[in-house]
């Protein structure tokens, strides 16, 4: 069976598919960024595993390591300059906000004063490691499951067993979330040609509870007709991949050697430095 490549007019919109032999598609998946042609499942479990040993550092060392390495695996994502620093930026924003009275409620060695408040060493060490965390978390995320679509980490979900019920409400959400905004808008763009300006008010909070009331109801007649429609296509409850998964290469291996490192160095570094 042969595979696919996706090649799109640029002053059309016009996709054609065409066939691959072995020969180009080898040339294809080398042209790509070296994290999207790692096996999903693989990236899934390295993501996973990566955020859960990040969270349970303290020591400032092995959180500069552990962002230096979600940054290489950005840089090996290739992963574009400006959206992910937006991302950061308004991450650190929101961060900095929270964050900003952590050193003025945490006991311990003043460092500074400000209006009769006392800010400690150790306050500002903890928002520091929040920061930290927060940052190579997100990165390695953006890094690791950003290339994925929807559909396709569902399925790789799936195939990991996780539950199967967190894999539908996963997919249903990021499928039908959409449709509710979509239908939000046209609420919103009827209550405009009707005079509606928001206020400070009741019948501003009257309509805006309306709002959302007739969204709620709209959605949950939207939900009845899936439903409706899915069982009349023989839905039993369980989602079937449409695509077999294929098989672990030596990319595959070497990605989850290093990632097996890279977790073990973090862990000997925040060992150390206790």
């Amino acid at each position: 069976m042969h595979s696919l490549a996706k090649v799109s007019h640029p002053h059309a919109s016009i996709t054609i598919y065409l066939p691959l032999k072995k020969g180009d598609r080898e040339g294809f998946r080398a042209s790509e960024p070296l994290l999207k042609t790692v096996d999903a499942r693989l990236r899934l479990a390295a993501c996973g595993l990566f955020a859960l040993i990040v969270v349970g550092l303290t020591q400032i060392p092995a959180l500069l390591t552990a962002l230096a390495l979600a940054g290489c695996a950005a840089l090996a994502a290739r992963l574009e300059r400006a959206p992910t620093l937006r991302r950061l930026a308004a991450l650190d924003g929101f961060m900095l906000f929270v964050l900003f009275f952590l050193p003025f409620t945490v006991p311990g060695e003043t460092v500074f004063s400000m209006n009769g408040m006392t800010a400690s060493y150790e306050g500002v060490l903890r928002a520091v490691e929040i920061l930290l965390k927060a940052n190579a978390v997100v990165l390695i995320i953006l890094a690791l499951l950003g290339s994925l679509g929807s559909v396709e980490l569902g399925h790789a979900m799936a195939r990991l067993r996780l539950p199967g019920k967190f894999v539908h409400l996963f997919l249903f959400t990021v499928r039908y979330i959409e449709v509710l905004y979509r239908e939000y808008r046209r609420l919103r763009t009827a209550m405009k040609a009707r005079g509606f300006r928001l206020r400070c008010d009741l019948h501003t909070w009257r309509s805006v509870g309306y709002l959302f009331g007739m969204l709620l109801v709209r959605g949950i007649e939207r939900a009845e007709r899936i439903l409706a429609a899915m069982r009349c296509r023989g839905f039993q409850g369980h989602f079937y991949p449409m695509t077999e998964a294929e098989p672990v290469g030596q990319r595959d291996y070497a990605f989850a050697g290093l990632s097996v490192a890279a977790v073990c160095a973090l862990i000997v570094l925040e060992c150390l430095h206790s």
